[in-house]
C-alpha cells in the first residue's frame, strides 16, 4: 500500500484502539466471510480485520467480474461461510449459480448492491445506449455509496458473529471512504464544467456521473457489461457524438482489451487519448489501485490529468 492509502486504511492496531473489537476465528478451515469482488474484498477485509475473521476473495486481481466462475472449492467455500458478501444487480453473472447454491445450502448471501438505493442505466447519463429501466451494479464508482455499504456490512458481521464491536469497525471504515472521497473531490475540481464529458468502453460510469457531475456522452458496447457486443451503427454513431462535442478522450478498462477504443479514436480522426482505468477490478502490486481508496484516487486523477 502507497503513503496515500495508508491514510484510509484501518489498521487492526487503529481498530482495538478505538472500538475494543474481539477477535473472532472460523470453527473450520474455510473462511468465516467470503467476497466476490477484489474491490468488495478490500472495505470487506478492513472491516473483518478489526475482529480477526477470515475473509476469501473469490475473484484474483485484474479479473473482469462479469466473466468469473468459482472453482468446486471456492463453491464449497461459500456454503459453509458465515457470511458471503456479493455485488448483486448481476454484476456476476458467473456466479449466479453458485450463489444460489450457495444460499440454498444455507449460506447468508448479502447482496449489497441493492441496498444502497440503486440507480438506473441511463438515469445519470445521456447515453443513448443506455439501458432504461435495469438497475445498475456498479455503485462502487460513488464512494459514498461504498461507505453506506461498508456500515451495512459492519452491522451484518455483528449479527452472523454475535460481537457488535464489527459495526463500529464500520463506522470507522464509513468515515475512512468519506475522507476519500473529499479527496477524490479536490483532485475532479481542476477539470471545468465542460470537460467533464466521459465516453467510457462499457456503461460504469453512471453513479461516478451521478456523484461528481459529470456527463457520459456515450459508450462504446452497449449495456452494463463487458461481454455485450455493438453494433456498427452504434460505433458509427459514437465517432459523431466524439467528433462533435471534442471529447479528449475514451476511458477503457484495464481488466480488458483496449483495441474497440483504439479503433474509435482512430477513426474520429481527433487527437483523443485511450485512457486504461481500474473499473471492476483493484489492480497488482505497484499499480497504485491495490486497495478500493487508491483505486478510486488513481482514476480520479487519470480523468482529471485527460480531461483538464
Amino acid at each position: 500500500m502507497n503513503a496515500t492509502g495508508a491514510t484510509f486504511s484501518i489498521s487492526l492496531v487503529t481498530c482495538l484502539a478505538l472500538t475494543g473489537c474481539t477477535t473472532t476465528t472460523s470453527d473450520s478451515d474455510s473462511p468465516a466471510v467470503v467476497v466476490t469482488t477484489t474491490i468488495l474484498g478490500s472495505v470487506v477485509g478492513d472491516i473483518a480485520e478489526c475482529g480477526g475473521v477470515t475473509v476469501e476473495t473469490l475473484m484474483p486481481v485484474g479479473v473482469d467480474p462479469h466473466d468469473f466462475s468459482a472453482s468446486s472449492e471456492q463453491v464449497a467455500h461459500m456454503a459453509k461461510a458465515q457470511l458471503v458478501v456479493a455485488n448483486g444487480l448481476g454484476l456476476e453473472g458467473g456466479l449466479a449459480d453458485a450463489i444460489t447454491s450457495a444460499e440454498a445450502e444455507g449460506a447468508r448471501v448479502m447482496e449489497v448492491a441493492p441496498l444502497i438505493d440503486p440507480l438506473s442505466f441511463g438515469e445519470a447519463s445521456s447515453s443513448d445506449s443506455a439501458e432504461d429501466g435495469s438497475l445498475d451494479p456498479h455503485f462502487w464508482n460513488d464512494i459514498s455509496r461504498m461507505a453506506e455499504v461498508a456500515t451495512l456490512v459492519g452491522k451484518k458481521l455483528a449479527e452472523v458473529t454475535g460481537d457488535g464491536a464489527y459495526a463500529a469497525c464500520g463506522d470507522e471504515v464509513h468515515d475512512a471512504l468519506l475522507t476519500t472521497d473529499q479527496a477524490v473531490r479536490d483532485i475532479l475540481s481542476t477539470v471545468s464544467a465542460e470537460r467533464r464529458v466521459l465516453v467510457t468502453d462499457h456503461d460504469a460510469f453512471g453513479y461516478f456521473a451521478d456523484a461528481y457531475d459529470f456527463e457520459i456522452a456515450g459508450v462504446i458496447v452497449p449495456g452494463g457489461s463487458t461481454l455485450a457486443e455493438a453494433s456498427s451503427q452504434d460505433l458509427a454513431a459514437l465517432v459523431d457524438v466524439i467528433r462533435e462535442q471534442q471529447v479528449p478522450a475514451i476511458f477503457s478498462n484495464i481488466a480488458v482489451s483496449s483495441a474497440l477504443a483504439d479503433t474509435i479514436a482512430a477513426e474520429a480522426g481527433t487527437s483523443i487519448a485511450v485512457v486504461a482505468l481500474y473499473v471492476g477490478s483493484l489492480g497488482p502490486k505497484g499499480s497504485g489501485a491495490e486497495n478500493y481508496s487508491d483505486m478510486m484516487i488513481t482514476n480520479a486523477q487519470l480523468i482529471a490529468d485527460a480531461l483538464g
